[in-house]
């Protein structure tokens, strides 16, 4: 039988899969297979999502044959992340290490951001790019949020911006972290060679905050729960690095202290363990958490089996698999304090890197620190 073209104009916003059901008549899995098989074009142009919102007057167009099973492409599967949730609008996924968030200028394939391209197009064949909200580092894991337009990733970097999100991190960092509470103030500039380095002109850098939580803690490193106030490039590992307390496994910032402690894995001790944020369109309060990493597990488990005083074996643990949906809501690996412990001395700054103007050190209110709301 011949193809259909049925076309209509919106008479009022929404989204288009409601106005071509209307149009075609057809069932809800019906009509998310038109959109895979790209039967649906708005103003002329391709639509890939079903979710896309659309404006009073755009032109919609469906051609279809109504005697043919469309079917849906089924999900893409990625070995490159843990998908922990979506809709619509939006995607949230479980980074690991190793992994570019997204592509640097020398435009590497397979990053993250492309992953889960495929994965929103259920295919190698990109038609709906993803909005970028935010990044990790490469050797960085845990929560990153993506929007699936750039309307609802620019919503979301507003909320970045005002400093709504909760983000928490998880990390090891060398030497024994005191105080056991504090905040690290700074303005961070950037460096010619790239490194982020604080500096007392406030009209050179931007503003960076970084709160922080010893969670356990030895003569060698200290485990440590870091929320974020602001969001700079590097910033963690700048105000640890700047305050004698580099982050485990840092190859940039004071790499003279950051091999030590005994963290053998080749990446960052360093994890982004929560992320909270208003959902752009529906006002829901999200919140969603990434285990510990079982590299992180296996290097506290070799510490307290090793002699007072000498640093951990090399502890290997194989990465959790990706692909598998996690769990929302689940609790994170926590330890008690420990007992405050001798602080070692503080380093000269690393060669190569201009010597920060203004190192931020760690201040401590004496009432109880309230937390940045989410």
């Amino acid at each position: 039988m011949a193809e259909t073209v049925q076309e209509i104009r919106a008479s009022e916003p929404g989204r288009i899969d409601r106005t071509v059901q209307e149009l075609t008549g057809l069932t809800r899995a019906r009509v998310r297979a038109l959109f895979d098989n790209g039967c649906v074009s708005r103003n002329g142009k391709p639509v890939a999502e079903a979710g896309e919102l659309i404006r009073a007057g755009d032109r919609i167009r469906v051609k279809f044959d109504p005697e043919r099973r469309y079917r849906e492409r089924p999900p893409v599967r990625s070995s490159k992340f843990r998908l922990l949730f979506e809709d619509e609008h939006l995607v949230v996924v479980d980074k690991p290490s190793g992994i570019l968030s997204v592509p640097t200028e020398k435009r590497e394939p397979n990053t993250l951001v492309h992953e889960v391209a495929k994965y929103v197009n259920r295919g190698p064949i990109i038609r709906r790019k993803v909005g970028i909200v935010h990044r990790l580092d490469r050797d960085t894991s845990g929560v990153l949020v993506f929007g699936k337009t750039e309307g609802i990733a620019r919503a979301l970097k507003d909320q970045f911006a005002a400093r709504k999100p909760e983000r928490v991190y998880l990390a090891f960092v060398a030497g024994a972290l005191e105080p056991a509470e504090g905040t690290f103030r700074s303005h961070l500039a950037t460096a010619p060679d790239l490194d982020q380095y604080s500096t007392a002109d406030a009209t050179r850098g931007k503003l960076a905050v970084t709160h922080y939580r010893v969670l356990e803690r030895t003569d060698v490193w200290s485990f440590v729960e870091v929320t974020l106030e602001t969001g700079r490039r590097n910033q963690i590992r700048v105000h640890m690095a700047e305050a004698g307390h580099p982050v485990l496994g840092d190859t940039r910032y004071r790499k003279d202290l950051a091999s030590r402690g005994g963290w053998r894995p080749r990446r960052l001790a360093l994890h982004a363990a929560v992320l909270g944020f208003t959902h752009p369109i529906t006002g829901e309060k999200l919140r969603f958490e990434s285990a510990l990493p079982p590299e992180f597990a296996a290097f506290r488990r070799a510490a307290r089996q090793a002699p007072a005083g000498e640093e951990p074996r090399a502890a290997h643990a194989k990465p959790a698999p990706q692909g598998a949906p996690a769990k929302r809501g689940a609790p994170r690996d926590s330890a008690p304090r420990d007992s405050a412990h001798r602080k070692p001395a503080r380093q000269p700054a690393r060669r190569g890197s201009p010597p920060p103007e203004s190192a931020p050190r760690p201040t401590v209110d004496p009432k109880k620190r309230k937390r940045p709301k989410a």
